[in-house]
């Protein structure tokens, strides 16, 4: 066998960065079970706890975004920059890697930008139909891109493009729980209808708001749901429903174990991430997506019609969602018609094997 291969994998930020990271370094290890691997994400974002929780070295960086507000304070932002590079370059020093790998988020612009100007081989991870700012500056530098959405030439050099789909955890994948357990799993009935509220990994607020302003719709009917409220919201949910008694409502701040969640429902509620998308393509859940508009150049939004213009997903505006979301899930669950249009069309939009594909995309830079 060659020489061990080394890779650094450098992004994160939230878990659509995240979870696509790991599924790539979990690939490169069943291609090269040798190859040592090491993240470099941001201090105090979640990376931190997810990398080394899926088995995996991580070194953190002091790298933040800008404040759009107080402009004032990017004066600290630009130190931070500054220091990040510094940092990245002694960690590639020390490190030697083969090749960097960006998936997005604020490491990987000091990593990458320095890997390049090392003379590191670069490839960039776009999971968006739009592309991050980061993103398409590291475009220049890096010698592959891999994309999830066509019509990508609008952001990076046409020649670099390689169409891979998102990594999805494999978990999802793998499960051979029946619904009827997963169901039970949660407490819930198997005979009724189950909907699962998702608001990504930090929670939605949208999405919570959405329910509490329905809480008599969710005990009159006979509608399931399972609610991910996000650690952030957690305790003012708690507090808000302090008294009632909700039986075909189940309330956790976090799901671990989502391959359980998915196979419970019927019908998805989610934010708009490419990550959660390209999850529900492969295992064709028909989904109700509320993209959220706090985020860059509005990409969610951009995510969700990309499915909902091909009947693949319903998309309902944030600003709209308090007022409509329970009423439309309750009445799209219940219509089987719909569900298997919702799911057939969004089946036909997965990009399997996603994972393994850049795995090899990787060790093909290797000079």
């Amino acid at each position: 066998m060659d020489k061990k291969l080394k890779v650094i994998i450098s992004g994160g930020g939230t878990g659509g960065h995240i979870f696509p990271a790991i599924s790539i370094a979990n690939a490169l290890r069943a291609l090269r079970p040798d190859a040592q691997i090491l993240f470099v994400g941001a201090i105090d974002r979640m990376e931190m706890q997810r990398v080394p929780a899926a088995g995996y070295k991580i070194k953190g960086l002091p790298i933040c975004g800008f404040d759009r507000q107080h402009k004032l304070k990017n004066i600290k932002v630009l130190f931070k920059i500054w220091k990040s590079q510094r940092m990245a370059k002694k960690i590639i020093k020390d490190f030697k890697p083969d090749v960097v790998v960006g998936v997005g988020g604020f490491a990987s612009g000091p990593t990458l930008n320095t890997a390049a100007s090392m003379g590191v081989p670069c490839l960039i991870q776009e999971q968006n139909s739009y592309a991050g700012v980061t993103n398409k500056l590291l475009a220049k530098k890096a010698e592959k891109i891999c994309v999830a959405y066509e019509g990508m030439e609008r952001f990076f050099p046409a020649e670099k493009i390689i169409m891979t789909g998102n990594p999805v955890r494999q978990a999802l994948l793998n499960t051979k729980i029946s619904r009827e357990d997963a169901v039970k799993s949660f407490g819930l009935n198997p005979e009724k209808k189950t909907i699962l509220l998702l608001g990504g990994s930090l929670g939605a607020r949208t999405i919570n708001v959405s329910v509490l302003l329905h809480l008599d719709l969710v005990k009159s009917t006979d509608v399931q749901f399972i609610w991910q409220t996000g650690s952030y919201y957690s305790a003012a949910i708690a507090e808000e429903l302090k008294g009632e008694n909700i039986p075909n409502l189940k309330v956790t701040d976090f799901i671990t174990d989502m391959a359980t969640a998915y196979k419970a429902a019927d019908l998805v509620i989610s934010r708009a991430g490419a990550s959660s998308i390209s999850e529900f393509c492969l295992i064709g859940k028909p989904v109700i997506l509320v993209p959220s508009p706090n985020v860059a150049e509005d990409h969610q939004t951009k995510n969700a019609l990309a499915l909902s213009s091909k009947n693949a997903a319903i998309h309902v505006k944030d600003a709209d969602a308090p007022a409509n979301l329970l009423e439309l899930a309750v009445h799209t669950v219940n219509d089987d018609k719909r569900l298997k249009e919702l799911s057939e069309n969004v089946l036909k939009l997965a990009l399997p094997d996603s994972a393994e594909i850049i795995a090899k995309e990787v060790i093909k830079l290797v000079r």
